[in-house]
């Protein structure tokens, strides 16, 4: 399972791998004050994409779909999230105020999407010996 959680908010039991997602630490958050089992800043979109979307250049689903463009052009940096997926809980830390459009939710999103395409059929259906129907 993947979630998304805010770097403020407490660990949990049931968290799993704790991965930082953003590509600057958080804010008045001291380094040993938050429980992370690693932390991907080059996942993050791009400085640029980053502050158009912050300065309101940006709505959300234009945002979101500049950061899949961007997420498809750099799997070695999602590949290992993808990893620790398929081991257990991952829960993908974040530092944005709105819990809904943030740059974590699209990961996720990406991830779940991977694995769904990992569990669908890798070839489609033969129909070679079925009579051709006009």
């Amino acid at each position: 399972m993947i979630r998304c959680k805010r770097a403020y908010e407490p660990a949990a039991a049931d968290d799993g791998q704790r991965i930082l997602v953003d590509r600057l630490w958080p804010r008045n958050c001291a380094k040993n004050q938050l429980s992370l089992d690693g932390w991907n800043r080059d996942v993050a979109p791009s400085t640029d994409l980053r502050h158009a979307f912050k300065q309101g250049e940006l709505d959300f689903d234009t945002f979101r779909s500049r950061y899949r463009q961007e997420l498809t052009g750099r799997p070695e940096h999602w590949m290992p999230l993808l990893d620790a997926a398929r081991q257990g809980n991952l829960t993908l830390i974040y530092a944005a105020r709105d819990a809904l459009h943030n740059n974590a939710q699209v990961l996720a999103e990406w991830l779940e999407d991977e694995l769904d395409r990992e569990d669908a059929p890798s070839s489609p259906v033969c129909y070679a010996n079925e009579p051709h129907r006009d």
